[in-house]
C-alpha cells in the first residue's frame, strides 16, 4: 500500500504535481479511493484548516493546498463515480444575485470537496429562484450563500427567504458568508448558521448537516 502520509503532506504544501502524481501511484499500488481520500486529502485539508485557524497559512496557502487537492480529487472522482461512493452531505453553493465576486465561494467550495462534500457550484450572480431550484433538484440538505458587496446583502436575505417559503426548510438548512456579512446579520434573515472563512464554512457545514 502507499505511504498516504506524502500524499498528504503534498497538499499542505499545495504541491498540485506531486499530489496528481501520488494519487495515481496510489491507487496503481491499489490502494482504494475512499482510503486515498479519507487519509490523504481529507486529513491533509483538515491540517490545512487547523494552520490556518493557528495563523500559519493565510489565505494564498488555502487556495494552494485546495488546487492541490482538487487535482487529486479530479483523479479519484471516476472512481467514486463506478464505485458508488456516498459523499458525507450535498452543499449547494453561489454567489448571490446581483455579486459576480467568487474567490471565497470558490475556496470554500474545494475546501468542502476536499473533506468529502459533494458540492454543486451555481457560480456567481444566482438569483433566488436558481437556488430554490438547484435544493429541490438535488435533494441537498445544505445551501451556502456567499456576498462580497454589501448592496448584495439585500439579495442574500431574500434568497433565504426564497428557500423558506418554498418549504425545502428545516430539511435544507443555509449557511451564509462573506466579508460583509456577520452573526448578527445571519440571524436577521433567517440564516441557519454564519462562517466567517473557508475552514468555518466546514465545520459549520458538517454541524449543519448532522443537525437533527
Amino acid at each position: 500500500m502507499a505511504d498516504l502520509s506524502v500524499l498528504k503532506q503534498a497538499v499542505i504544501a499545495g504541491d498540485r504535481t506531486a499530489a496528481l502524481d501520488l494519487t495515481s501511484q496510489a491507487l496503481e499500488a491499489g490502494t482504494s479511493p475512499e482510503t486515498v481520500l479519507k487519509e490523504a486529502l481529507i486529513a491533509g485539508m483538515e491540517r490545512v484548516g487547523a494552520l490556518f485557524e493557528e495563523g500559519e497559512y493565510f489565505i494564498p496557502e488555502m487556495l494552494l493546498a485546495a488546487r492541490a487537492m482538487h487535482t487529486a480529487m479530479d483523479v479519484l472522482r471516476p472512481h467514486f463515480v463506478a464505485g458508488g461512493y456516498q459523499p458525507v452531505g450535498k452543499v449547494v453553493l453561489g454567489t448571490v444575485r446581483g455579486d459576480l465576486h467568487d474567490i471565497g465561494k470558490n475556496l470554500v467550495g474545494m475546501m468542502l470537496e476536499g473533506t468529502g462534500f459533494e458540492v454543486i457550484d451555481l457560480g456567481s450572480d444566482v438569483a433566488p429562484g436558481r437556488f430554490v431550484e438547484a435544493l429541490a433538484d438535488s435533494r441537498a440538505p445544505l445551501v451556502g450563500l456567499s456576498a462580497l458587496l454589501t448592496t448584495t446583502l439585500p439579495a442574500m436575505a431574500e434568497t433565504v427567504a426564497a428557500v423558506r417559503e418554498a418549504g425545502l426548510t428545516p430539511t435544507a438548512r443555509v449557511m451564509i458568508g462573506g466579508a460583509p456579512v456577520t452573526e448578527a446579520f445571519a440571524r436577521e434573515i433567517g440564516a441557519d448558521g454564519y462562517a466567517p472563512d473557508a475552514s468555518a464554512a466546514v465545520s459549520l457545514a458538517r454541524r449543519l448537516v448532522n443537525a437533527p
